[in-house]
């Protein structure tokens, strides 16, 4: 028992905790808990934190809570003898995979295609603790070991890669990771609801081959399954061959997989043939009930990583432990944004006593200094929002609530919003609660035509701003280019003007002195060196030095990808100019950095060669030559 004794380190206390209390890593621990046996063990490509924001332990307790005896191997070494792969056995159900928080790609990589130097989510922020694609890698080494037991594959590298997906990282069209791994089934989504029923089928002696029909997982079929047409129950898709072979087909298939995954009731079933056999999407759940996700919440974490790690820092971990998640899903539709294809944009939303519960854990935590860094979600201010009627929303095929307007029927009122924040600030123990998340700036100041919401969302911008910012707000507008904003599904550039005006206002009146920080891209599908030049220009005027800036990575089942990939809109097949090659993206990139002499030059020289040289002045004109520019990030 030595080696899983816990003993308190400087910057977690575990004095308070039992080995037992998380779920086992190691025989030794398992055998500590009672157990000759698992009824599951996950695979995560993530270090274990026993934390409602890591994927391998909501799907754990889960289990757990249903009375599964479940076992975790957080980062298994597959370079090796691979006994971490052997160590637990065969479970009696099946063996899970949890690639990890993030796509292993964007993990991995920089938009440049660059080996990142570190990984937030291993302990030490090590890099090289797991595998490109580790979906794959640990399936096809758990299939050869185990070929009998049943492999389940969730988490995000399962979303968004389910049915034929753009790689940028190989610049290739890829098949459904499910053809390409040697998974039995992939839960995609939000996991705890199919994770159940997959369990309970396989310990009532259904084998995993018959389970066809469980909603949120995919399945591969034989191809004479695939309908002949479409009808209210079934789309089929181009089949890959035939994407491959054009992607205007490619292009066409995403409309249907981006509408599917964002009905209110799951849609309907997508079949795409792939090599000889039949990808089958079943249609996801429901978003969660009050009640269902308070119950997932509820679950009892440590709130900690596992005690194996002691001494360690996991980045990840750190940006979290003293924030407090709200609500699931978002209803902005980005073209750039994959929250959607994994939890939809239906909001479920925890109920105030669930979340209250989670802040007096955190204000417990011995190391709590009096600030929640975090009251958030997708979007930190959808908390409690949707719908007016759901039989419109039923209808409804529209990927965002938001853009081109936001949507009559959505309840935009922050006043639920705004009673959680009173309470948490209420805390005898709690100095100051932080929103961390980003927030939709065009939510709270659209005017709703109620002159009640209307006057809560004026309070609500009021608030964030005065007892809600740590000196920095980040707000995303994106572009300045309404052309770009509009493939990116972002509302105009003025209304950032305007945000910024009340923003100075509100600190003007309080006396404060904070800055707004504004959150940029370049290279988006529809973005010209044109674009970039009148972005520099403009935000020159309202005298930022951009610092929040990324290049467009295309990540697997976008709006924004399928269009780079393509060339085409998928909604209306119209041709959109796209910056591919690394050249055309640095011409673009450097415009975020016209006050650096060094990239002076080489910007100069673009100006001229895209017929906009009236820009040079106004950009180089009254700049101060010495000004040291700030760090580039």
């Amino acid at each position: 028992m030595s080696d899983i004794e816990i003993k308190d380190n400087t910057s977690i206390d575990y004095s308070r905790l039992r080995p037992t209390d998380w779920l086992p890593t190691s025989v030794k621990e398992m055998q500590a808990l009672g157990w000759d046996y698992v009824d599951v063990v996950i695979f995560s490509g993530d270090a274990y934190v026993d934390h409602p924001s890591f994927g391998a332990a909501v799907i754990g307790r889960t289990l757990q809570k249903a009375g599964y005896r479940v076992a975790i191997v957080p980062q298994p070494n597959w370079r090796d003898d691979l006994r971490d792969f052997r160590k637990f056995g065969a479970p009696r159900l099946f063996f899970g995979i949890s690639p990890g928080a993030m796509d292993s790609m964007v993990n991995h990589y920089t938009a440049n295609r660059r080996l990142r130097s570190d990984d937030a989510y291993t302990p030490g922020g090590r890099h090289g603790m797991r595998p490109d694609y580790p979906t794959i890698v640990y399936s096809k080494i758990l299939k050869e070991l185990f070929p009998d037991v049943p492999l389940v594959g969730g988490g995000i590298e399962a979303s968004l890669r389910r049915l034929s997906h753009y790689d940028y990282w190989e610049d290739r069209l890829r098949p459904s990771i499910l053809a390409d791994s040697s998974l039995d089934m992939i839960i995609y989504g939000m996991g705890e609801k199919p994770v159940l029923e997959i369990a309970s089928r396989l310990a009532s002696g259904e084998k995993i081959g018959a389970m066809t029909d469980v909603r949120q997982t995919v399945v591969l079929r034989p191809a004479a399954e695939i309908p002949d047409g479409n009808d209210e129950a079934n789309i089929v898709l181009s089949s890959f061959k035939d994407c491959m072979r054009d992607k205007k087909l490619q292009s066409a298939n995403f409309k249907h997989i981006e509408q599917q995954s964002n009905r209110l009731d799951g849609g309907v079933t997508l079949w795409q043939k792939t090599g000889d056999v039949a990808v089958k999407v079943n249609p996801m759940y429901p978003a969660m009930t009050q009640g269902e996700i308070d119950a997932s919440f509820d679950l009892p974490y440590t709130r900690l990583p596992h005690p194996r790690y002691k001494g360690k820092v996991i980045p990840a971990y750190e940006m979290i432990r003293h924030s407090v998640n709200m609500h699931r899903g978002c209803f902005g539709g980005c073209a750039f944004c994959t929250i959607s294809a994994h939890q939809g944009k239906f909001i479920a939303s925890r109920s105030k006593e669930s979340i209250m519960r989670e802040v007096r854990q955190v204000v417990k935590m011995p190391d709590f200094k009096g600030y929640i860094s975090d009251l958030g979600g997708p979007s930190a201010n959808m908390y409690a929002m949707g719908g007016k009627d759901k039989s419109i929303c039923a209808k409804c095929m529209r990927p965002s609530c938001l853009h081109p307007a936001p949507c009559v029927n959505l309840n935009t009122d922050h006043r639920p919003l705004l009673d959680i924040y009173h309470a948490v600030d209420a805390l005898p123990e709690v100095k100051k609660s932080f929103i961390g998340s980003g927030v939709r700036y065009d939510l709270s100041m659209h005017p709703t035509g109620d002159a009640e919401v209307d006057r809560t969302n004026r309070k609500y911008n009021e608030e964030l701003i005065t007892s809600h910012v740590s000196g920095r707000l980040k707000v995303a507008p994106e572009h300045t280019s309404d052309e770009v904003l509009k493939i990116m599904r972002k509302p105009s550039f003025s209304l950032f003007h305007k945000f910024k005006r009340l923003f100075d206002d509100v600190n003007r009146r309080s006396g404060m002195k904070q800055q707004l920080i504004p959150y940029f891209i370049s290279s988006h599908p529809g973005c010209r060196a044109e674009d970039m030049a009148l972005l520099a220009a403009e935000t020159k005027d309202l005298n930022f030095h951009l610092e929040q800036v990324q290049d467009f990575t295309p990540t697997p089942m976008t709006l924004a990808t399928e269009i780079y990939y393509s060339g085409y809109h998928p909604y209306t097949g119209e041709k959109v100019y796209t910056a591919v090659s690394k050249d055309q993206k640095l011409e673009q990139r450097k415009f975020f950095f016209w006050y650096d002499p060094a990239y002076r030059a080489d910007i100069t020289r673009t100006l001229h060669k895209i017929g906009r040289p009236d820009l040079i002045g106004k950009l180089f004109g009254n700049h101060p030559p010495h000004r040291q520019p700030p760090k580039k990030k």
